[in-house]
């Protein structure tokens, strides 16, 4: 397996080059967020750690330029620490945000469990097909939800919520229930990183017949699939 780091602090990106390469995964540089982009759609790598605060190009911005044609997990890594800048990150698409300065340990043990749930993700939770109404087709073997027939591309996080409330049409959903269920109990994020991602999945998939996305709020309880 291959990371790329996209870290403008040499000495922060060489000591998480150094860990990565003993944990026996492939690892390589970019300095800047331009490079950073540049390097992504040269080469193949199975997840990214990404700096918010970067030059070229903002962090952010690098995020959501990879989501738009891959599914590789995005750790972000940044010193801004504060629930905004950790939502703004969710929101464009990362899967894990890791505030400095922080342990490597951890770090390493972050960067596992998000290639084993990408590894579990992208092998599916099982062979069925799952549709929701006439529009909706999700395949968990695949890794693939299609939109009358246009594939929609989602964030593994995103499609793993997607695909576990779809699974059980009859059940509301709270947050604890989704971090628990859907994203793993190693997860290491807050409640409110829920409402970004279910906000994400919205946003993807509403048009003029479910402009809620097929996801309705029950209010006081969580959330719901809705056909």
């Amino acid at each position: 397996m291959k990371i790329l780091i996209i870290e403008d602090e040499l000495a922060i990106a060489e000591v998480e080059k150094a860990y990565i390469e003993r944990e026996g995964y492939g690892a390589e540089i970019a300095q800047d967020g331009l490079d950073g982009l540049a390097k992504f759609r040269a080469d193949s790598f199975d997840l990214v750690l990404l700096d918010l605060m970067l030059p070229g190009m903002a962090g952010t911005d690098v995020c959501r330029e990879i989501r738009r044609s891959s599914n590789a997990p995005i750790l972000m890594v940044t010193a801004k620490s504060g629930e905004d800048d950790i939502v703004a990150g969710l929101d464009a698409g990362a899967d894990d945000y890791i505030v400095k300065p922080f342990s490597p340990k951890i770090l390493m043990a972050r960067i596992r469990a998000n290639l084993r749930k990408n590894g579990a993700a992208e092998g599916g939770a099982g062979s069925d097909v799952i549709t929701v109404g006439d529009s909706l087709v999700i395949d968990p073997q695949n890794f693939t939800v299609k939109k009358n027939g246009e594939e929609i591309s989602l964030t593994r996080n995103e499609f793993m919520i997607l695909s576990k409330m779809a699974a059980r049409p009859e059940k509301t959903w709270s947050r604890d229930d989704l971090i628990t269920y859907a994203l793993g109990y190693e997860y290491d994020g807050f409640e409110r990183s829920i409402d970004s991602y279910i906000k994400n999945i919205r946003k993807k998939l509403c048009d003029p017949e479910h402009e809620n996305g097929y996801i309705r709020t029950v209010h006081g309880f969580g959330y719901k699939i809705s056909e």
